[in-house]
């Protein structure tokens, strides 16, 4: 089944692949047929380029001073419990060389790989460099698991605004993700599942505008009337 609609106003390819870039956690660079993975060891700069603080006893500053090729992978996976958590995978290729301050290793992708549910597709490179992550990026994971964990009656009160077909059947709504354009919702069925988009009036580029979008979709709903498909799900839980 078909969840979308009316995907408004959403991050573009470059903007989402800077944002997977910089909320990821973890990284696993492969270099000279060798693959090391790390956690909490990579930072980005302006430009895009990859930061990585590796041991000593690491391959890759070898391979960087000869200039190997490396391939650096990301994913970006929702903070909230849902099925199929993965929901960004993000792939940067260059040349992998000694920082200049000295201390870590750099690499700047000339070739820039994002998949998505939709699909994959390529990011130019100068599209890349000159995109910046979501204002919400880094601060996406906290703001999901508080309102899963905190707010579930404002998750439950948010689908008035999905179409009650959308609802049919469904077992679990949870926030799947937060952009500045919109709040996304995963709908949860026994053997499936999709994702219902909920845009925002206007864009927020900071928490206090998030809060304010977030309440305007809620008292939007608030003005809403309850699904049948909920309703009816409510009384088979109380029976």
């Amino acid at each position: 089944m078909d969840d979308t609609q009316e995907w408004t106003a959403a991050p573009g390819a470059a903007e989402r692949a800077r944002s997977v870039l910089v909320a990821a956690w973890s990284c696993a660079v492969t270099a000279g047929g060798t693959r090391e993975e790390y956690v909490g060891a990579h930072t980005v700069a302006d430009d895009g380029a990859v930061l990585l603080a590796v041991p000593e006893d690491s391959d890759l500053p070898a391979a960087a001073r000869q200039g190997t090729r490396a391939v650096l992978e990301f994913a970006d996976v929702a903070p909230v419990p849902v099925r199929d958590r993965v929901r960004a995978r993000l792939w940067l290729a260059g040349r992998l060389a000694p920082a200049p301050d000295g201390g870590a290793l750099r690499c700047h992708p000339d070739r820039v790989l994002l998949r998505r549910a939709g699909g994959s597709v390529l990011v130019e490179p100068d599209e890349f460099t000159a995109a910046r992550p979501d204002p919400l990026a880094t601060a996406e994971a906290r703001l999901l698991t508080h309102l899963a964990d905190a707010h579930p009656d404002a998750v439950r009160r948010l689908t008035r605004l999905v179409r009650p077909e959308s609802l049919h059947a469904a077992t679990r709504v949870l926030p799947l993700a937060v952009d500045r354009h919109g709040l996304t919702l995963r709908i949860e069925r026994t053997r499936a599942h999709g994702d219902v988009r909920l845009p925002f009036h206007r864009p927020a580029d900071d928490l206090a505008q998030l809060t304010e979008r977030v309440h305007a979709l809620l008292a939007q709903a608030g003005r809403a009337g309850c699904p049948r498909t909920l309703q009816r799900q409510r009384a088979d839980g109380d029976g």
